[in-house]
């Protein structure tokens, strides 16, 4: 079983690339980020086109996260299984991660799965940086309540947090930013700790592999990114892990793709394959520097 998470930057901007790459890629399970869309808006038409059910949790303008599954979807639930608040700002985003659209939840194939979009934070001295880190509170408090490191589950997601040096492009320039702070990467060591593991990164240790390059000053050319997408698993599913790989040719191409790209993974036997386009950037980088 195939295994993706993409933060699509609007789903209705990017339903003809996320179209393209269910095509491409072929996942069992898609979860999407920031679809932008409210539930009554959500394609759902188009995912059932390509042989997709899709549930989705949106308010609208902002936020925004669906899981689109050709393995079933079942036991769905939304927003750590209470109503999302009722928001006191809602001109305002980011502020009350409470009363937006930021987790949805549903078994898959027989493995429970869950998709996040993580407050950005902004700045760290602002308290939208503060609504994040209590975000991150209430997903480990809901790991640790309701959810068992035993079972099987995948916790995919923009996560906007890079937990090493090695998830940024230059650590000088981001140090003390948002998304490599301290409290935040130890928000993220905590969801390990209690029982998931980075499994991007367990099976590839190498620098320079990023999820998200901003659309400014040619940064995806010269890969400045991070590493801000990830997919948290159980270690039931970190052991029937058997790929991984973010397709960086997904955030090519027009009309303008989503500044993030997908991530996946496959259980058990590798799915169809897929030229991501590491090697051809590398290429290039090695060229430049001769």
């Amino acid at each position: 079983m195939r295994i993706a998470t993409w933060n699509v930057n609007s789903l209705k901007a990017r339903l003809d690339k996320v179209v393209w790459w269910l095509d491409r890629a072929k996942p069992d399970v898609l979860l999407m980020q920031e679809t932008k869309l409210a539930d009554a808006d959500a394609p759902v038409e188009a995912f059932q086109a390509a042989g997709y059910e899709l549930a989705h949790h949106g308010e609208g303008r902002w936020n925004g996260v669906a899981i689109a599954s050709r393995v079933g979807i079942a036991e769905v639930s939304s927003n750590f299984g209470q109503p999302l608040r009722a928001p006191v700002t809602p001109d305002v985003p980011d502020d009350e991660p409470l009363a937006e659209a930021r987790m949805v939840s549903a078994v898959c194939g027989g493995v429970r799965v869950v998709s996040l979009y993580a407050p950005n934070g902004r700045s760290v001295d602002s308290p939208f940086y503060q609504a994040k880190l209590a975000w991150y509170e209430r997903l480990a408090r809901w790991l640790a309540e309701a959810r068992d490191p035993g079972e099987p589950m995948a916790l995919g997601g923009d996560y906007n947090i890079a937990p090493a040096d090695a998830d940024v492009w230059d650590p000088l320039a981001c140090h003390g930013r948002t998304h490599v702070s301290e409290p935040e990467r130890l928000a993220f060591a905590k969801l390990c700790s209690w029982g998931l593991v980075d499994i991007y990164r367990l099976h590839r240790p190498e620098p320079g592999r990023y999820t998200w390059w901003d659309y400014r000053a040619g940064n995806f050319h010269k890969n400045f990114g991070m590493r801000i997408d990830h997919l948290l698993v159980t270690k039931s599913v970190a052991a029937r892990t058997v790929w991984v790989e973010i397709d960086r040719e997904a955030r090519k191409g027009k009309p303008l793709p989503s500044d993030h790209a997908p991530l996946a993974i496959d259980l058990d036997q590798a799915g169809h394959a897929f030229d991501p386009g590491w090697a051809s950037a590398e290429s290039r980088k090695a060229a430049r520097r001769l």
